[in-house]
């Protein structure tokens, strides 16, 4: 392996600076509205919002996502999960970016992950796109002007280039297609192209801080935060499409994010400073706060599809994407923090899409149970949160978000089964998809029965609910909750047929245990290990 000093790291970053002018650094939203539109980037739609295409990729490109396998990371990243170049490789791509970028004129932003000081890494963002350079500064966190970096002086902590024009070379590069996402720890560096996908950037930096963070004894983790007045705050886990965005933007609690956190000895802390919400299928009444965000100035809609006459936005029009997505400041949704940071959780939620539709619409779980189904991570791809995945299939992505974890699952499980111990913290089990039978036959969750459950956990009421136990997994299920149909809470009795929901239930709890056997040798709580024994 090559090692790679601090001058040629300095080096390698401004020669993209030196292809940035510095009337492009920095730019504010108006600026860089104006010129996405300008250069034909976007169109404007009714009452505001700029209106992109992301062309043949739609999601995030999961499988072109690449590591750097050095001294720096080869005892530390779980290679079984993250695909590898080397360093020569990745000198190469960084080589041949900067020679494509050469004739560009591109965009740079200086801003933050982590609203949290003690623990958040300075990001250099360079684009080609204007509209990529107002996308993360939505989604990152902004600090003052005069405190960025270009304007201090300051070395970044990390640079990401996002070069969708350029196309990669798979035998030089060492990646799989003409795509390519790679992350290089000890050059701090993340090279991204042959995707307009802009959500790749700010993935790029929840994948840096899940490494970085761990040995500091600070979780990270793929969910969205809210707090109650009562400083009742809670974690909301799950993959895209399973509700994060949706149940944790509620009117009678501030929002503190919607995809992204970390769980520090201050407390919760957001990683960005904006959302990433998805429109399809949007409508005022069931989602009002992230509806409003489409109707006005700087919002940017990924694949929305728009009338050219009218310029009128029509969220149930899949023809662009079904991954249809909104990028917005974390301001524009009227309750949201904007400190970005709350108190230590009083509940977490894990929200699964149950495709099978054996899965209780709530349940609640012990600390170790709540440990074994953050590692399963159990819950249905939604169509176009991946490329090629156009239905729910059944799928475990530990820690439920397993593309973005760096280390070791049970490194995360580990530190979340000490944080839920240390603070006595309430877990909940919640499945937002199917219920009467699996998908194609069964119906999709009422979201009004999973808010008035989320309100009854959240509150407390729920913990003083008759329970029973779950015979498949063992978890507490209640019986019976005010405002709430008591059929829905057996999921059994919604099936016409007993006999094919046990079937199902079984065959979902054969698929839990056959994916848990390769976390095991790793397992170090006793607890925890019982438990999958006796699954």
């Amino acid at each position: 392996m090559v090692s790679v000093s601090v001058v040629e790291t300095s080096s390698q970053i401004e020669a993209f600076e030196d292809v940035c002018p510095e009337s492009q650094r920095n730019l504010t939203v108006p600026v860089l509205y104006q010129l996405a539109v300008e250069r034909g980037e976007g169109e404007v739609a009714k009452n505001g919002p700029l209106v992109v295409k992301t062309g043949e990729h739609t999601g995030r490109s999961a499988k072109d996502k690449f590591m750097v396998r050095d001294a720096t990371t080869e005892d530390s990243v779980w290679w079984d999960n993250n695909a590898s170049i080397t360093s020569e490789q990745f000198a190469a791509l960084h080589e041949d970016m900067l020679s494509y970028a050469a004739d560009k004129s591109l965009f740079a932003q200086d801003l933050k992950g982590g609203t949290d000081k003690t623990h958040s890494v300075n990001v250099r963002v360079i684009t080609e796109f204007a509209w990529h350079a107002l996308f993360i500064q939505h989604l990152l966190v902004r600090p003052p002007m005069a405190e960025r970096a270009f304007n201090t002086g300051a070395t970044p902590d990390f640079t990401i280039v996002d070069l969708p024009g350029f196309e990669a070379d798979p035998e030089r590069h060492g990646c799989r297609t003409k795509t390519v996402i790679a992350l290089d720890f000890t050059r701090r560096t993340v090279l991204i192209g042959g995707t307009s996908y802009a959500g790749e950037m700010k993935k790029s930096v929840f994948s840096i801080l899940n490494y970085l963070l761990p040995p500091k004894n600070v979780m990270p983790m793929h969910c969205s935060v809210n707090v109650g007045t009562e400083e009742d705050s809670a974690i909301f886990f799950g993959l895209s499409g399973t509700g994060k965005t949706t149940l944790s933007a509620d009117q009678s609690r501030e929002l503190i994010g919607d995809d992204e956190h970390g769980w520090s000895e201050n407390g919760l802390f957001n990683f960005e400073g904006g959302c990433y919400a998805k429109m399809i299928r949007l409508s005022p009444e069931a989602e009002p706060e992230i509806y409003s965000t489409t109707q006005r100035f700087g919002t940017v809609l990924e694949n929305v599809v728009m009338d050219p006459t009218t310029r009128e936005l029509d969220f149930d029009d899949n023809t662009l994407a079904e991954n249809s997505r909104g990028a917005y400041p974390i301001d524009y949704i009227p309750n949201a923090s904007l400190t970005g940071h709350t108190v230590h959780p009083k509940n977490i939620i894990m929200l699964t899409a149950d495709a099978f539709g054996v899965m209780p619409p709530i349940a609640r779980m012990t600390s170790t149970e709540a440990m074994y189904q953050f590692l399963s991570g159990y819950t249905a791809k939604v169509a176009g949160t991946e490329k090629g995945v156009t239905e729910p299939e059944a799928t475990f992505s530990t820690c439920f978000g397993a593309p973005f974890m760096p280390r070791h699952p049970t490194v995360y499980g580990d530190l979340l089964g000490q944080l839920i111990e240390e603070h006595g913290v309430t877990c909940w089990l919640v499945n937002t998809g199917w219920t009467g039978g699996p998908y194609g036959v069964g119906n999709r969750m009422p979201i009004k029965a999973t808010r008035a459950l989320l309100n009854a956990a959240l509150d407390g009421s729920l913990n003083n609910a008759p329970m029973r136990k779950d015979p498949t997994f063992g978890f507490e299920v209640p019986t019976e909750v005010p405002g709430v149909d008591s059929g829905i809470l057996d999921p059994r009795s919604t099936w016409a047929d007993g006999a094919a929901y046990d079937a199902q239930a079984a065959k979902l709890k054969t698929m839990f245990v056959e994916n848990f056997e390769k976390f095991k040798p790793h397992v170090k709580d006793q607890a925890l290990m019982t438990l999958a024994n006796e699954m």
